[in-house]
């Protein structure tokens, strides 16, 4: 069936019908720049990255040597600062643009800002600081406040230089350490460095003719204005009274804004290309005595059971029992065992797939449903409705996003995929017609998918000057994603080319495990340098590819989005090149294989 000739939605399951619609719905969103559809915020646009949040404190530069440096001072960094303790090395500095610690959770104080993955899983270093959140799903405030405790159990603040951006990181052989400057004239040296930028940290703006143009007041979600809105990340924006504002941008973010935004905005546009999943939240108080129940150990049998369960592997029990794992205990193995239990006999190939394909289709049919039964307005619903596949897109999950398109102040302007069509100095304009604004909120996320020496803001020179920009050009090089070779005592935290869960403080717990086990290593055989090889580094990126051809091939069927570098499946930096294809518990249990073995299998210490 040719996909520009659909007719009406058939009222049985029709899978032909349904692989034309996502097929038509992805191909009206595909465009042939796909993630460079994107500003970069330098030059004009650089103060949408300027800190909001603190003074800039003048200081003195600093000249000295740290065993440890540890660039970014976010969730990963954290926990890696607090295993490298673990294991007997502090001599370590933290480096952070940021005024304070907490990465992405420093700067995005939006309203309503909150974890859409369960609190008691994904703050991290619960245990360790005795605490448990206040709440289910905590909100932005209580996670910054428990990531700065983090840094002061670690006593991280003795010793970090915060308000401070990396200009420069360089390889020195001689003497067999780095030189890392700053732009606060600070040239000091680390035996070994750590760079963690974080995913969530440096805004992006959608490339729209004439975003130079607009004359009204604009800011990024993660740098808001509460100067101009009023009121806090709890809400109460009452300076909006008397406003007319616009959104562009419905992912996770305009999910947690947008119902702030129409509570208490004069009216309230929301510019949307593609709509979200959008689940119930079901946030809830943390009950006293199920906290004062837990067993030790209970952080770390909980996390590892999420993503053993959103992966497929676990069947008879999920102690988390949310959207995420509901869903995935529909969409997995579990499901496919359940269903040849009930035909009595082995599925074929195809009959998976089938069986998959419509398990898919009856999850977003309840999501649609939800819609239909939340919006009164026919037309606002049936464009709110998602034509994709239940992953193409991160899910969404809130409780008052859909019912606040019920508001009379509030408009969805669908742009049916092809997204705003330009700026005026006082109006966005889709389809040709004006929408006059004071005010517009960039919800448009993060970079993804772009060079990794771009997003990281500054330049790392390894041995003999090879510049990590050049040796990274066609894509990363590293061996388990923590290393790459010509760039001794380095190490990478993000994302990498490592196995990425659901709950991203699973992946960083498990990083730093690693990263802290091969210090540990380095320090107690009085190493001078470590570094991977060549050959391990070549290994790894053939696993890279072979684990990188079933998720392509995926979202190759996916309406564009960050998750599949916006319909560019051979950008080389972007996720699905530097993710680890397979499940994050085989790579997790790969490591650990790795370590126990005792042989540094592609490392060399010298």
């Amino acid at each position: 069936m040719p996909v520009t000739d659909l007719g009406p939605k058939p009222a049985e399951f029709d899978p032909e019908w349904v692989r034309a619609k996502y097929a038509l719905e992805r191909d009206k969103r595909i465009r042939p720049d796909a993630v460079n559809q994107f500003i970069e915020v330098t030059a004009d646009f650089s103060h949408y990255a300027d800190d909001p949040w603190s003074e800039r404190i003048e200081r003195e530069p600093v000249h000295d040597h740290v065993r440890v440096a540890i660039i970014g001072a976010g969730l990963g960094s954290l926990i890696a600062a607090a295993r490298l303790q673990e294991a007997g090395i502090d001599d370590i500095r933290m480096i952070d643009t940021a005024g304070d610690f907490g990465g992405t959770w420093y700067w995005n104080r939006y309203p309503g800002v909150q974890c859409d993955v369960e609190s008691y899983i994904y703050l991290p270093l619960l245990e360790e600081l005795d605490y448990v959140p206040t709440e289910r799903y905590a909100h932005g405030p209580e996670i910054r406040e428990h990531l700065q405790n983090v840094a002061k159990h670690y006593r991280l603040y003795d010793n970090a230089l915060l308000g401070t951006t990396v200009t420069d990181l360089r390889w020195d052989s001689a003497a067999e350490h780095w030189l890392i400057s700053t732009d606060r004239g600070d040239a000091f040296t680390a035996t070994l460095v750590a760079v963690s930028p974080g995913s969530l940290t440096r805004p992006k703006l959608p490339g729209i003719p004439g975003i130079n143009e607009f004359r009204g007041h604009t800011f990024h979600t993660s740098r808001w204005d509460f100067g101009y809105t009023g009121g806090d990340e709890s809400g109460g924006l009452t300076e909006l009274r008397d406003k007319r504002v616009g959104v562009i941008g419905t992912g996770s973010t305009g999910l947690q804004c947008i119902p702030h935004l129409g509570e208490w905005a004069q009216q309230l546009y929301v510019f949307q290309r593609t709509p979200s999943t959008v689940s119930e939240r079901g946030n809830r108080p943390t009950d006293p005595q199920w906290a004062a129940s837990l067993k030790p150990g209970w952080q770390r049998e909980r996390m590892e059971n999420f993503t053993r369960v959103t992966c497929g592997v676990e069947m008879d029990l999920d102690l988390t029992d949310d959207g995420w794992t509901q869903k995935a205990l529909a969409l997995s193995e579990p499901a496919i065992f359940r269903e040849t239990q009930r035909l009595g006999r082995e599925m074929t190939p195809q009959e998976i797939a089938d069986f998959l394909f419509r398990a898919d289709y009856d999850a977003m049919e309840r999501l649609r449903a939800r819609i239909d039964e939340t919006v009164r307005d026919r037309r606002t619903a049936e464009a709110l409705k998602p034509w994709y596949r239940l992953n193409c897109k991160r899910p969404g999950y809130h409780d008052q996003y859909l019912d606040t398109f019920n508001r009379d102040n509030v408009t969805l302007v669908d742009t049916d995929g092809r997204g705003v069509q330009r700026f005026t100095e006082t109006a966005v304009v889709v389809d040709d017609v004006e929408y006059e604004l004071d005010a517009l909120v960039f919800a448009t996320g993060f970079e993804v998918g772009t060079e990794f020496t771009r997003r990281l803001g500054f330049e790392i020179v390894g041995r003999d000057g090879v510049r990590l920009s050049d040796k990274w050009a066609k894509g990363m090089r590293t061996l388990h994603g923590l290393q790459t070779h010509g760039f001794p005592n380095c190490f990478f935290l993000g994302y990498t080319q490592s196995g990425v869960s659901p709950n991203y403080t699973h992946t960083a717990e498990e990083r730093a495990r690693h990263f802290a086990y091969l210090v540990d290593t380095f320090v107690r055989r009085g190493a001078r340098t470590i570094e991977a090889t060549k050959a391990a580094e070549d290994g790894w990126l053939a696993a890279m590819d072979a684990a990188s051809e079933k998720p392509k091939a995926f979202y190759a069927e996916c309406t564009p989005s960050y998750l599949s570098s916006e319909g560019d499946k051979e950008n080389p930096h972007g996720m699905l090149s530097t993710n680890f294809g397979g499940k994050p518990v085989e790579f997790f249990d790969m490591l650990a294989r790795w370590r126990a073995s005792g042989e540094l299998e592609g490392v060399i210490l010298k």
